[in-house]
């Protein structure tokens, strides 16, 4: 989480050195700018930044003909095991949550036990069941958001004009990273939670990886379309089946903590209705998401196949959807799939929607052809 931070501390770093003028093709070069600048920022006695600017000029001349004479090689070469000989072992990392990532969750959590405790032949009426899971499902839910709102920063950063290639971000790597440390495992100090509770499966640790790999799909397909790159559609159908990953994390939580058995056919229907749930949400949410660059399945299809024929894929994209889920839902206990689609009505009409897949209707709106006018406008009309 801290490394996360650190990466996003960079990025505005650069983004803050560009608007006065100073960038440099290299990305190395505006990495260490970067750096050199969180330097300078260091407390260092009663030495101010400007103090730290005059020594530096007065002195560079003579410290770098120290380098050139290969004085300081040894040093140079090996600063680095000295460091490592000082610091501490380190600890394991410490899993953390801020209240903003607690309440951006609350959403979520309340749909969760509404839609899915049905499946676990609980009720929501129940405080004593409610109460005895949400401990485990609200840090687990609200740990997934503070990534996620991180996440969210690095894209609209990067949209907004920092290379990403200078902070050490590879485009189609899958892992965040920061600095010099790699973060390869940014759900580490959530699993070492579970695990030590006897709650980590290897099917929670292959969901967990799914929200790492539509989180680094959504950073690629979006800088794509602000960039005007092409796309995969295999790469945007990917992300959608991908993007309810917290929900099955969730689930199969629950599971585990009410030591049951996964029951696959209820897994299975889950995952084709939260499909259809996010592609709604995408649809409803159209004209935000364009303004924003957020991943949006309809703004990627009109990328890919163009402003006439993404209304089409579309409805093809929806109707082969739906043919799966109406498989399934038949093959639900009957009490229990009248009890579903009455909780996807309301919550349909709760969200102030008048189409949907819980009410057989479907409403895709009109397609932007043109992003950058479109935002363009909006601009224009709130000066």
């Amino acid at each position: 989480m801290e490394g996360l931070q650190r990466l996003e501390q960079v990025q505005r770093s650069i983004h803050l050195l560009h608007s006065v003028g100073v960038s440099d093709a290299n990305p190395a070069a505006e990495r260490f700018l970067a750096d050199f600048t969180f330097f300078l920022m260091e407390c260092c006695g009663e030495i101010d930044v400007s103090l730290k600017c005059q020594l530096i000029t007065k002195h560079i001349s003579k410290i770098s003909g120290l380098f050139c004479s290969n004085e300081l090689q040894f040093q140079e070469q090996g600063s680095n095991q000295i460091g490592n000989a000082l610091q501490p072992n380190p600890e394991p990392e410490a899993a953390m949550i801020g209240i903003d990532a607690m309440i951006r969750s609350n959403s979520t959590l309340e749909d969760f036990c509404r839609s899915y405790f049905m499946f676990h032949k609980m009720e929501t009426n129940q405080p004593q069941l409610v109460f005895r899971y949400l401990p485990m499902l609200s840090f687990t839910e609200s740990y997934i958001y503070q990534l996620d709102g991180l996440n969210e920063n690095l894209l609209q950063l990067s949209s907004g004009g920092v290379p990403t290639s200078s902070i050490n971000f590879e485009e189609d790597e899958l892992n965040l990273c920061a600095n010099s440390v790699r973060i390869k495992d940014p759900f580490r100090p959530l699993l070492s939670i579970l695990e030590s509770r006897g709650l980590l499966t290897e099917r929670i640790i292959e969901e967990l990886r799914y929200g790492e790999k539509y989180w680094a799909l959504e950073r690629k397909l979006c800088r794509a379309l602000v960039r005007n790159k092409e796309i995969s559609i295999e790469d945007v159908t990917r992300a959608i089946n991908l993007k309810s990953f917290d929900y099955r994390v969730l689930n199969l939580l629950l599971y585990q903590l009410r030591g049951e058995k996964v029951n696959d056919l209820h897994m299975e229907f889950l995952s084709i209705s939260e499909l259809l749930v996010e592609v709604s949400d995408d649809l409803f949410d159209y004209e935000n998401d364009v303004v924003e660059n957020s991943f949006n399945v309809l703004r990627m299809f009109v990328k890919y196949y163009g402003a006439s024929a993404a209304p089409i894929m579309m409805a093809k994209f929806i109707s082969e959807a739906e043919v799966k889920y109406d498989q399934l839902f038949k093959a639900l206990d009957p009490q229990l799939s009248m009890k579903y689609q009455k909780r996807c009505e309301d919550a349909t009409k709760e969200g102030g929607k008048t189409c949907g897949p819980s009410l057989g209707t479907w409403h895709i709106p009109p397609v932007i052809e043109d992003e950058d006018g479109y935002r363009s406008s909006l601009s224009s009309k709130t000066l």
